[in-house]
């Protein structure tokens, strides 16, 4: 079966508004006789003869004016389709909006990004969901429309990525821990009772640090393994543990613990926001993203480091 020709549509709605082969001709800026095959290809297509000569006019068919309000309508929602975006009204948008966090974001910039969502769209609702790992097919399929993490190897070539903040490991203890009395050395902070961080329960910490370890023939031991930050600074207050955290990201979860810069040279890493480029043009996506952004920019009132 062969595809209707949709600018027929076009010329449907011109012939029944004029009632008129000529008239309607010069609304679309044709001859009448283009018109005419028009209206014939028409006839043909739908199996009604649509417009019939009464005197020296045309009248509509029961067919033709069963068609007008609808054609009418099918040429006002393709319009709007192919019309530029209108300027977004923040006040009036009505939206929810998946955000996809590690360990620690959320209670770091969740207020305030949610203050400013509120005053800005009340409309707009935040929903933030645990990251448990890296995998790409959330932001895929839609389910997360946004997502914030470190860009590797494993990020899916396809999406589209903006850098936030730098942030680097520091080391975090209980107030009465021995840690809090004198300078650290690498062979203080190794000797120490740890606690690993993975999301997938592994054996291993952020590699950068056990590396930087075995170059100076140290190896540190892990305690517990937890699945994430969060977990490891609450087991900290009660126990001579060490819990080695991202600064920034777990600014608030710091509170009322004694945190130091560890005693190892570390690259610090670069903490970006991650979306599919389906909603690269979004008007109400782009905001959000300027939020995120100017907010995760402010510098964090519990950095240790100057």
């Amino acid at each position: 079966m062969s595809k209707p020709d949709l600018n027929l549509l076009f010329t449907l709605d011109a012939l029944l508004a004029e009632g008129n082969v000529t008239r309607a001709a010069q609304r679309l800026h044709l001859s009448p006789s283009a018109m005419s095959r028009a209206l014939a290809r028409l006839r043909e297509t739908t199996g009604d003869p649509l417009l019939v000569r009464a005197g020296r006019g045309l009248v509509a068919t029961p067919r033709a004016l069963e068609l007008r309000e609808q054609v009418s309508r099918l040429l006002q929602e393709a319009q709007a389709v192919l019309r530029p975006v209108e300027q977004l009204d923040l006040k009036r948008l009505v939206r929810s909006f998946t955000l996809r966090t590690s360990d620690g974001f959320v209670e770091t910039f969740g207020p305030t990004l949610i203050a400013r969502i509120s005053q800005e769209a009340p409309g707009v609702q935040l929903r933030f969901v645990h990251k448990p790992d890296k995998d790409s097919t959330p932001l895929r399929d839609g389910t997360v429309d946004l997502e914030t993490g470190v860009v590797d190897q494993t990020t899916a070539p396809e999406l589209l990525t903006q850098a936030l903040f730098r942030d680097r490991f520091i080391g975090v203890v209980r107030q009465d821990h021995p840690l809090t009395r004198g300078a650290i050395t690498p062979a203080l902070y190794a000797a120490g009772r740890h606690i690993g961080v993975s999301r997938r329960g592994q054996d291993k910490g952020p590699q950068q640090i056990e590396h930087a370890l075995h170059t100076l023939g140290l190896q540190r031991q892990q305690v517990a393994i937890v699945g994430g930050f969060a977990s490891a600074l609450a087991l900290t207050r009660g126990d001579d543990l060490i819990a080695t955290v991202p600064e920034r990201h777990t600014a608030t979860l710091r509170t009322g613990l004694h945190s130091f810069a560890l005693p190892l040279v570390l690259a610090p890493i670069t903490v970006s926001m991650l979306w599919h480029p389906r909603l690269d043009a979004d008007p109400a996506h782009r905001w959000l993203r300027a939020c995120l952004r100017e907010i995760c920019a402010e510098p964090a009132a519990n950095d240790i480091l100057a």
